[in-house]
């Protein structure tokens, strides 16, 4: 039983990854067909970014009423729904009518899934779920460049998509009985109602949300800002810097499969120094002049670093803040995240255009730091009140 459904959370998490890619795939075909700026598809991920934030908040009020597998099934539909319906949009306002629920199906199935996991499940299994979401990350655009270059719209790659998501809903709707053998009503409901206040109390709590904040600004601008920084600052020709920046993603989603090898012997907490170590080693690679093989490397080498951070931290959770706790405050830690992952990259855009994209290792060095403070302040808050 709990192999099928380890199963079905992995399916789950692939289903997750793929929307998420999809839209900056599509954006070069829908802004010149929909006649807008290019810089609109900021309007849309901050609508979306808003509805993941809302029910990431939500999570654990939804999950105490209608449990686990419930909203997991109805997070799916939502979010094949909305592909659907940015397959039929056909102007700037539409899209933007579409992106709220398309962010409120992924934000409680985000919370829902980890926080499960977390709690039934060895730190090997959060990092393979997490690289299954690389997975449908990484498949998205292919599908919608397989789309594009047959001479189809974009609109019908968001509708192959929310095909194969509406698939996986349904496989996870049949699933809905293992779900509730595997975990009774009275287990969901016995997790603490925590308002924001009282999860801030807790200790350790403020610097695990301030670590997930830095991690996820950390990963985003990484991504983010690659290639440019490798076309502008280091002179590299844009399709191979482009080529060069996805091996950051390769970093991480390869990672997080061979972190799944070793976490359970290694700990949690020592997979996320690595990772930390590993990122600084990175960012030191792209700020000395070691060429284009030094760039590259550090690339590769941040991604390799950020790999096992925020699976290992997802799974201390319960460990850290009582099972009890857990549901309330990985809810939190999720908004924390997407609010970092949605503020921070548009922020270094303003200094790249205002002072120098020459800062772009720094910027990663920032986050890094206060990551490293945060999380090493909340292993020795909780240890002293153990």
């Amino acid at each position: 039983m709990a192999v099928l459904l380890i199963s079905l959370i992995y399916l789950a998490f692939v289903s997750m990854g793929l929307p998420d890619s999809l839209l900056g795939s599509a954006w070069p075909s829908i802004y010149e067909g929909m006649n807008v700026p290019i810089s609109a598809v900021g309007i849309v991920t901050i609508l979306i970014s808003s509805g993941t934030v809302i029910s990431s908040s939500l999570s654990d009020k939804v999950i105490r009423r209608f449990g686990t597998g419930m909203v997991t099934v109805v997070s799916t539909v939502l979010v094949a729904v909305s592909l659907f319906g940015f397959s039929l949009a056909r102007s700037l306002p539409a899209l933007c009518i579409w992106a709220l629920p398309y962010g409120l199906g992924g934000g409680s199935i985000d919370a829902a899934l980890n926080n499960y996991v977390a709690l039934h499940y060895k730190s090997r299994h959060m990092s393979w779920i997490h690289f299954f979401w690389g997975v449908g990350a990484a498949a998205s655009p292919y599908i919608m460049s397989a789309t594009l270059t047959r001479g189809y719209l974009w609109t019908t790659g968001y509708r192959i998509v929310g095909v194969i998501q509406a698939v996986i809903a349904v496989l996870l709707f049949l699933s809905l009985p293992i779900w509730k053998k595997s975990l009774s009503a009275e287990e969901e409901n016995s997790a603490a109602k925590l308002s924001l206040k009282q999860i801030l109390q807790l200790p350790g709590a403020r610097q695990i949300l301030v670590a997930f904040f830095c991690y996820c600004a950390l990963e985003s601008s990484a991504g983010l800002w690659a290639a440019s920084y490798m076309t502008l600052h280091k002179g590299i020709d844009p399709s191979t810097a482009a080529a060069w920046a996805s091996f950051f993603y390769l970093g991480i989603t390869i990672g997080r499969f061979f972190n799944g090898l070793i976490s359970d012997r290694l700990g949690n907490r020592l997979m996320v120094r690595i990772g930390q170590g590993t990122i600084v080693l990175g960012v030191v690679f792209l700020l000395l002049p070691l060429g284009r093989a030094g760039s590259f490397a550090g690339l590769l080498l941040v991604g390799l670093g950020d790999a096992p951070i925020y699976p290992c931290l997802l799974h201390e959770t319960p460990q850290n803040f009582g099972k009890e706790n857990s549901q309330a405050i990985m809810g939190k830690q999720m908004a924390c995240a997407y609010i970092g992952s949605t503020l921070m990259p548009p922020v270094f855009g303003l200094i790249a255009d205002k002072i120098s994209i020459s800062l772009y290792p720094a910027y990663l060095l920032l986050f890094a730091a206060i990551l490293i403070f945060m999380s090493e302040k909340m292993n020795s808050i909780r240890s002293i009140s153990k």
